[in-house]
């Protein structure tokens, strides 16, 4: 199972490229080979899935009623945002325009472990959202609730 933890900054080339960190980069190429789906839920960061796990994601959602509201939602944000792409020899992976203008991205990402997919965020975008929402004790019993302790 693919266990994608930590974060790094990495620099978005002028072509809107990324050189996926080798740490992340040698444990998917291992397991899933170099292909990806890259999409995103808001806009406000980039999810970069390696395409085995987007595939048995997708095979999830194709079980579930197609008339839910929240599947509804979530195929036409995926999609709306979606491309599937490769990494080249090099470790590089071209983030779509559309992706890189609705999540800013500019010079300095960081690259965040998700477990098995990975998000991009502009660095000082995360650095707000990390400061704005910090985690408290209501996140440790909403935790435990569901069998989780820290």
């Amino acid at each position: 199972m693919l266990q994608l933890r930590g974060s790094l900054t990495v620099k978005l080339d002028e072509k809107g490229r990324i050189k996926l960190p080798s740490g992340f980069r040698s444990e998917i190429s291992q397991q899933h080979g170099n292909e990806f789906y890259i999409t995103s839920l808001t806009g406000e960061c980039v999810r970069l899935y390696p395409f085995a796990v987007w595939d048995e994601l997708e095979k999830k959602i194709s079980a579930l009623p197609s008339k839910k509201p929240v599947v509804k939602k979530f195929l036409r944000a995926t999609n709306y945002f979606g491309q599937k792409s490769s990494m080249d020899s090099q470790g590089r992976i071209l983030i779509p325009q559309q992706l890189r203008e609705s999540a800013v991205l500019k010079a300095d990402v960081r690259v965040v472990g998700s477990m098995d997919y990975l998000e991009i965020w502009q660095a000082q975008t995360l650095q707000q959202a990390v400061e704005n929402n910090p985690w408290n004790e209501d996140d440790d019993l909403a935790l435990a609730d569901i069998g989780i302790t820290g």
